[in-house]
């Protein structure tokens, strides 16, 4: 049963104006007050680390921008159709063994090559842990709301799915400049160029997977916490040089579908509850992108 839009027309690519500029304007924002007024934001909020609720909320907006416009142009039982993204998780065994395996594999031997792979958790006591397991699960994959969500749905309307994750690598990388320029922030002590290219590499190497499971919100989410998993030893900045190795590999494998237009999953709500935009109607093109 498709949503009744009640609130307004469907999403189409020029939805992606607003969602970039709430995106960018919150965080970028949130950054500028932190870096101007440091000391005033410290004896108000805490220390600038991932707990202070201003990091927190700079994380957390293309969540917002996404879950916001799903609201404006869906209504409420929009929002509905969308969280029941969440539920699907059916997709190729191997791709949930790269999940489950392949991930902590190259994270190892990313640590081998750096001589932390022995390091100690650092964790004490050990239980310590879990609350680091449940920060790391709750902030940065609630990002995907915003990227997974609305994001790349829309670019796979105009292009091929290796272009739709390829430009949107390029965009998150560029939206996490601020945490190079925020001390406390874990990028303000990593290499600025891996750590981009890594991005841009594990979104070229999510977009087939989240094809795969037509548009599953659950294993985006799960994909970015084992990115980030804080059990997994350092690995900067070899992980990232290793994860570009991955992404060639992946695009290689799944070249038949990432450069044909029409092959990635292209709709923001519960597929089939949402009418198909014109602009995912058009012919394909031999490289995946619509004609002008």
């Amino acid at each position: 049963m498709k949503v009744n839009l009640r609130k307004s027309k469907n999403m189409t690519g020029r939805t992606l104006i607003p969602f970039l500029v709430l995106s960018f304007g919150l965080t970028w924002g949130i950054a500028a007050v932190l870096i101007l007024f440091a000391d005033q934001i410290t004896a108000i909020f805490g220390e600038i680390d991932l707990g202070n609720p201003l990091i927190i909320l700079a994380i957390y907006s293309p969540c917002f921008a996404g879950l916001f416009l799903v609201w404006f142009h869906y209504g409420l039982e929009g929002l509905g159709s969308f969280f029941k993204r969440l539920t699907l998780w059916r997709a190729p065994v191997k791709w949930w063994l790269f999940l489950i395996l392949g991930i902590p594999a190259v994270v190892y031997l990313s640590a081998a090559l750096k001589g932390t792979i022995g390091d100690p958790l650092p964790f004490s006591p050990w239980y310590q842990v879990l609350p680091a397991l449940a920060l790391a699960l709750f902030l940065g994959p609630i990002e995907e709301f915003g990227w997974r969500g609305v994001a790349l749905p829309i670019l796979q309307r105009r292009f091929a799915p290796f272009w739709a994750g390829l430009f949107l690598g390029i965009i998150a990388a560029a939206w996490h400049i601020p945490a190079f320029l925020i001390g406390g922030m874990p990028q303000s002590s990593w290499n600025v160029a891996p750590y981009f290219l890594g991005i841009i590499a594990i979104y070229v190497i999510l977009t087939p997977f989240f094809n795969a499971s037509k548009g599953s919100l659950l294993i985006a989410v799960l994909y970015h916490f084992q990115m980030m998993n804080p059990i997994f030893p350092d690995a900067q900045p070899y992980d990232n040089i290793i994860w570009i190795g991955v992404a060639v590999v992946v695009v290689f494998l799944n070249r038949r579908t990432m450069f044909q237009r029409g092959e990635g999953a292209t709709e923001v709500l519960m597929s089939g509850e949402e009418d198909a935009p014109a602009e995912a109607r058009y012919p394909q093109t031999e490289v995946g992108m619509s004609k002008v």
